[in-house]
């Protein structure tokens, strides 16, 4: 459900790619002997170097600095514990298992040293210099010059400003337009994650069919105000009908034919927004790995499904269950905050050390992990989510909808989720609803081996064109002229 963060720097890492983009090497003379600036290089992992950009900087004798991994698509990943003494320079990345640090020597222009994380222990080497970064291959992600037009539009939802982009097909018609709904967690207007960006090529493909796309940043994220997680699914559901009313009054849009397309938590997402409008308002509904059952229990599935793909023994997946059932039951409890706060922390701790990949932590490292924890599954978003029961909205749908699970969805379990939806439909009055799952897909539809979130930076798929198709065509039939 949530976006992607990198959790194992070695593990996560991808094939070279068979293109690259290479950045003009300039050599940065003047700042040979000064750790402050630019550092490029690579972690030596066997047979596989795994490119790092570093930027470091000091302010009043204070450090800081980011990293980014573009084979893992992380971009200015926050650094802490920076620390230059003499010839010597250390780095941990923050918020990120294993405490992966770089420890070196700055002498000649490079820094030079080893990398560890966990119990993995690797040289790595940083320069001046620019090196060949191997960006990952998408081959689907769209390139100008588009075939139709780009508005980069602003609204607002009382105090909160809603940012994005909206593509509409040549000519002077009222067309129909879809509005794009995220997943959870802060994610900007192309969905990006993991390297890709699958709303920039849904846009692309339904805005060449003759299909207006409107597609934001979320709340706290790009040119949007406000906050994710301080916010709910609820006031998502509020965005997004802002978001509809934006399209209607727009001079290319047909009014009548707006409709909502929303993946993972947008997927429950639009149906909530349906169910607050007057009938007509809302053409149609596309749920792409939409939740069918109460966040909480969709949790659990995905916890079990998420570590059994990434080959836990059955021992730690139970482990793991236990103590994710622990801490749901304290957040969704009436505890007084402190309280619960408390309580969490306990379990959270556990569940850190019951972790391989997270074992290790301790010290700031462990604490910071800790506060993260607490602090997110505390969230009003969280407390929203675990409680919501999808179902009735589901059934309330009067509108054509299309549901597309994957078989190899490992965070939004689809023997789970759709089940759940089909019997919502089938004790609906609603006629028209396709619902159809895709036996090799992953939760972001790209066609996978296992289903971990761990394989989505390494497949070149963005998103598989039969489900492309398949979105284009059910809309096409029903709204397009």
């Amino acid at each position: 459900m949530t976006a992607v963060r990198i959790c194992r720097i070695l593990r996560t890492a991808v094939p070279v790619a068979a293109t690259s983009l290479v950045a003009a090497a300039i050599p940065l003379a003047a700042q040979t002997d000064d750790a402050s600036g630019h550092w490029e290089g690579s972690i030596e992992a066997p047979g596989q170097p795994l490119v790092v950009i570093v930027d470091l900087a000091e302010t009043d004798g204070a450090w800081s600095g980011t990293i980014d991994i573009p084979a893992q698509g992380a971009v200015d990943l926050p650094l802490r514990g920076v620390a230059v003494e003499g010839e010597t320079v250390r780095f941990t990345i923050n918020g990120v298992p294993g405490e992966p640090t770089f420890e070196g020597t700055l002498a000649g222009g490079e820094i030079t040293g080893e990398f560890s994380q966990g119990p993995a222990r690797l040289p790595f080497k940083l320069g001046r210099e620019a090196v060949e970064v191997e960006a990952p291959s998408r081959p689907q992600e769209p390139k100008p010059p588009f075939p139709y037009d780009e508005e980069e539009v602003v609204y607002t939802n009382g105090d909160v400003k809603i940012a994005g982009t909206l593509t509409l097909p040549p000519g002077d018609g009222k067309f129909p337009a879809a509005l794009l709904i995220s997943g959870s967690g802060a994610l900007n207007r192309d969905l990006e994650l993991a390297g890709h960006k699958p709303f920039l090529v849904l846009a692309d493909h339904l805005t060449r069919l003759g299909i207006a796309v409107l597609r934001v940043d979320d709340r706290g994220i790009g040119g949007s105000t406000g906050s994710t997680w301080q916010s709910t699914s609820r006031d998502k559901a509020n965005d997004v009908l802002t978001g509809v009313r934006f399209l209607s009054g727009h001079d290319r849009i047909d009014p009548e034919r707006v409709g909502l397309i929303g993946i993972s938590e947008g997927g429950l997402v639009a149906p909530l927004a349906l169910n607050r409008v007057e009938p007509g308002t809302i053409a149609y509904a596309v749920l792409l790995a939409g939740p069918g059952v109460p966040g909480g229990d969709l949790l659990r599935q995905q916890l079990r499904r998420i570590a059994a793909a990434n080959g836990a023994p059955a021992q730690m997946i139970e482990e793991l269950a236990t103590l994710q059932d622990r801490a749901l039951e304290i957040i969704g409890s009436g505890m007084p905050p402190r309280e619960a706060e408390a309580a969490l922390r306990e379990v959270v701790i556990d569940q850190l050390a019951a972790s391989p990949e997270t074992a290790q932590l301790s010290g700031d490292a462990l604490e910071a992990a800790v506060s993260a924890a607490v602090e997110n599954n505390l969230s009003p978003w969280f407390r929203f989510f675990i409680r919501y029961d999808p179902r009735p909205a589901l059934g309330g749908l009067a509108v054509p909808t299309l549901a597309l699970f994957g078989g190899k969805d490992t965070q939004v379990d689809a023997d789970q989720n759709q089940s759940a939806m089909e019997a919502a439909f089938a004790a609906s009055a609603n006629q028209d609803v396709t619902i159809r799952r895709f036996a090799d897909m992953n939760h972001l539809f790209q066609t996978a081996r296992t289903g971990s979130p761990a394989e989505y930076a390494q497949i070149e798929e963005t998103m598989a064109p039969e489900v492309l198709g398949l979105i284009g065509s059910w809309i096409a039939e029903r709204f397009v002229d």
